[in-house]
């Protein structure tokens, strides 16, 4: 039910005519409501048109919610008594957790009351929990998490797809990754016609699985049904580079490359920081390079690129990192915000359907050709 501190549900969704609401787990995440609570403010200051409804314990939420001036008659509060754990297993919340702030988050967008939902939970409960309640994009097989990378290309951002939602990928699920990939370029980074990367262990034709190869002719010929470049192979050093703005791959492949990518840039960092306390000389460097560390620090930042997207679902679905502190939640509030605004669900809806009509309409020539012959 609404929280009697907030508008009622009739009233906000009057209220976001021209307004995005974004449905937000308080309780997801590995530091609690305080900090989903803190990130809702920060959104809140940087974006005026932007309203939420928070799910999650009202007893708890309340008081979090009272000291937050800014947030005042811009939150409204489902109360959820459940809470799904990180170690809670995919099944056993789809049996048990209706009750639950995540699926709460879900079935708001299902109902039409939020644009898009942003939970730090459990991934795979949150994958099978937006599938089962969301569906699937007619047309899609194999929904994705997209993920973005650090890169030095024109956009500070790359794409890659799929970091985790399904190990398994045959080449027309590859195809449809590079389709919602494009698309989310497009509408969530600005890319007029994205440039697709197909991961495999090298970029010659014949390198790699007989998948890969049959998924490269088939996105070399989705160019112009899908409006984006193909790039061809690209290696694993290719991920940050300028040669791609979306890089497709396997969930298998992807989740490894994430986390890998991840623990890299932290060591880098523990070293950085190690190598500018090691000796009096280096502090005193360190102090002269303050503005060019701090630079670099918001470049590399990994709270800035938080949020994973889910993409082929009938809804908006990101997926904050369960240890993000305020800021970390706020950019995952901020994407959801973005691609809600820019209308991207129903393009990639389109989008989708066009490829597979055009799929259809060529199947249909071949079995006509055949047929004359």
């Amino acid at each position: 039910m609404a929280s009697e501190l907030d508008p009622a549900f009739e009233t906000l969704t009057q209220k976001a005519a021209g307004r995005i609401v974004i449905s937000v787990d308080a309780m997801g995440g590995d530091h609690g409501p305080a900090t989903v609570v803190a990130g809702l403010a920060v959104s809140a200051a940087a974006l005026p048109d932007i309203d939420f409804v928070l799910h999650g314990n009202e007893a708890e939420l309340a008081p979090l919610l009272a000291r937050r001036p800014t947030l005042k008659g811009r939150v409204t509060v489902v109360h959820a008594e459940g809470i799904v754990r990180m170690e809670d297993k995919p099944s056993q919340v789809l049996r048990t957790g209706s009750n639950t702030s995540m699926w709460s988050t879900i079935e708001s967008v299902r109902e039409g009351k939020a644009q898009a939902a942003v939970s730090c939970g459990n991934t795979g409960a949150l994958m099978a929990v937006s599938m089962i309640r969301l569906r699937k994009l007619p047309g899609v097989n194999r929904p994705a998490i997209a993920c973005l990378w650090p890169s030095r290309g024109p956009k500070p951002f790359n794409v890659m797809l799929d970091v985790g939602a399904d190990i398994k990928a045959d080449a027309p699920d590859l195809l449809q990754y590079a389709l919602m990939g494009a698309s989310y370029a497009r509408n969530g980074l600005g890319y007029a016609r994205p440039r697709v990367g197909l991961l495999n262990v090298g970029t010659e034709d014949h390198k790699g699985r007989a998948e890969l190869r049959q998924a490269q002719d088939l996105i070399a010929a989705a160019t112009d049904a899908g409006n984006f470049d193909y790039a061809g192979f690209i290696e694993g050093g290719d991920l940050p580079s300028a040669k791609v703005d979306v890089i497709v791959t396997d969930g298998f492949t992807g989740n490894i490359a994430l986390k890998t990518g991840e623990g890299t840039a932290k060591l880098v960092g523990e070293f950085l920081r190690e190598a500018l306390k090691a000796t009096f000389l280096s502090r005193i460097g360190a102090l002269f390079a303050m503005a060019s560390l701090r630079r670099l620090q918001q470049r590399i930042d990994p709270r800035r690129v938080n949020g994973g997207v889910f993409l082929g679902l009938n809804g908006t679905v990101v997926k904050s990192h369960g240890s993000a502190d305020s800021t970390g939640v706020a950019a995952a509030i901020t994407l959801a915000y973005k691609l809600a605004r820019s209308g991207f669900q129903e393009r990639l809806a389109q989008r989708v359907a066009s490829l597979a009509e055009a799929a259809q309409d060529a199947g249909q020539g071949d079995n006509n050709n055949g047929n004359a012959e």
